[in-house]
């Protein structure tokens, strides 16, 4: 039997683990990019290459509307879309893909640019409990025992949020007792403006709420910023606590144990439209950011109190080292590794050195993909639903395996946008494309 680890942190077991070549390990994905918040897996035994038609495919369900994929705890699947008029928490069996329970809202929000009117974020789930947080600002936490709420908020009402053009896409992050949520609000000036005003917005103190995760209560809320995409992150830096959120206007380092901010990092592009939707990277010390409408990437290593720049592109340039999207790069041995570029047809999956930003190497034509790092391999899924399978080479694009997934009658399994990064909990692979999600076996058993 494998061993299940519900841990954050690199801990002395883990490392024990990662060296014994006899002890596969499964852990939950509970969150958004899983439990390190960075799109990693430490399950050993990927199957490489592929088989000619890709892993085998173990289950397939029909979606509602959404962006988001599931997250996944002792056995269960929960995903979180909109069907009809209601937003669907629905509660699968991992093994199976069958239906357990569902747990619904209402809702009436439209997309200001009429994308999608589903939700964004990814549930979170702690303990006995799982959080959602859905497009139109409606926060939920629902006993997974008794399938019913235990608290809600309307946090967009609460706070007087200004819609931006895509709706609430940052989901929240537990720390100890606390539910950490970007909310981004606004004085009651500002009541009835749109997406197209919202540079005329500011806040009212509220962009980031910390609630107590068992009753909701606000514990504390700090920052003027207005809420941007980017999902929250913690790290431990210096045996500290850390919160970083990549907000409308800008890098907010603060305590999470209580709100006192650290610094913030100004980054946004001039362009109305202009959004930060890649979630920060942190490896040390050290904090990247990337946004891909004028200004790029930047590097920062942070300390109480502050940070200093270590590299950043140049605004003016064109040859920047990264532009995510609102896709999240991911790190391995001293490189990161994205897709660079704001439209598909000029998407580019790059390779660039953390330290200094120097791009190592470029490939064009996958269109804008999204990653998970699994050994030395990056899992890619294509906005188009094609998977590839690639070694992580700082040296050249190396590809490995690459499918399309279809039916038994030759249709797309994976329908565009497949945004959602692919998700790898106890050797079951789980990508999603625009109205299905697909379980593959990526880790054969006994390996």
């Amino acid at each position: 039997m494998p061993t299940r680890v519900h841990f954050l942190a690199c801990s002395p077991l883990l490392l024990l683990a990662l060296l014994s070549p006899v002890l596969l390990i499964a852990e939950d994905w509970p969150t958004f990019l899983g439990p390190r918040h960075n799109s990693t897996s430490i399950e050993t035994g990927l199957q490489v290459p592929w088989p000619k038609g890709g892993p085998e495919i173990l289950w397939q369900t029909k979606l509602g509307t959404g962006y988001g994929i599931g997250s996944i705890a002792d056995g269960k699947f929960f995903q979180f879309d909109r069907h009809g008029d209601q937003n669907r928490l629905e509660v699968l069996e991992v093994t199976t893909g069958n239906k357990l329970w569902q747990y619904e809202y209402p809702t009436q929000y439209e997309d200001a640019l009429g994308y999608n009117n589903g939700p964004r974020c990814s549930p979170v789930i702690d303990e006995d409990r799982v959080y959602i947080y859905g497009a139109e600002g409606e926060l939920h936490c629902i006993s997974i025992k008794t399938h019913e709420a235990i608290w809600k908020r309307n946090l967009s009402e609460e706070f007087n949020v200004v819609p931006n053009f895509f709706g609430v896409g940052s989901t929240p992050v537990i720390f100890e007792g606390k539910l950490l949520v970007m909310v981004g609000g606004s004085p009651d000036e500002f009541k009835g403006l749109g997406p197209y005003q919202i540079d005329r917005v500011t806040g009212n103190g509220s962009a980031i709420v910390a609630m107590d995760k068992k009753t909701g209560k606000t514990l504390y809320k700090i920052s003027d910023e207005l809420a941007s995409y980017a999902s929250l992150t913690l790290a431990e830096i210096d045996g500290r606590p850390w919160c970083f959120a990549f907000l409308r206007g800008g890098l907010l380092g603060f305590d999470p144990r209580n709100g006192k901010i650290d610094f913030h990092y100004p980054w946004r592009a001039k362009k109305l439209e202009s959004v930060n939707a890649s979630t920060p990277v942190i490896v040390g010390d050290e904090v990247f950011i990337s946004e891909c409408y004028a200004l790029g990437s930047t590097l920062l290593k942070v300390k109480p109190g502050g940070y200093e720049v270590v590299w950043k592109d140049e605004e003016r340039s064109r040859d920047h080292a990264m532009e995510t999207h609102w896709n999240t790069a991911v790190y391995k041995d001293g490189y990161l590794y994205a897709s660079s570029g704001r439209h598909s047809h000029q998407a580019e999956l790059r390779c660039i050195e953390w330290q200094t930003g120097k791009v190592m190497w470029a490939e064009s034509g996958l269109s804008r993909s999204s990653l998970l790092l699994v050994e030395d391999y990056l899992i890619c899924l294509s906005e188009y639903g094609t998977l590839r399978l690639l070694k992580a080479n700082p040296q050249k694009y190396e590809a490995i395996s690459e499918v399309f997934l279809e039916d038994q009658n030759g249709n797309a399994l994976l329908k565009p946008p497949a945004w959602a990064a692919p998700i790898l909990s106890d050797g079951r692979l789980f990508v999603r494309g625009d109205d299905r999600l697909v379980c593959l076996q990526a880790i054969l058993p006994g390996k």
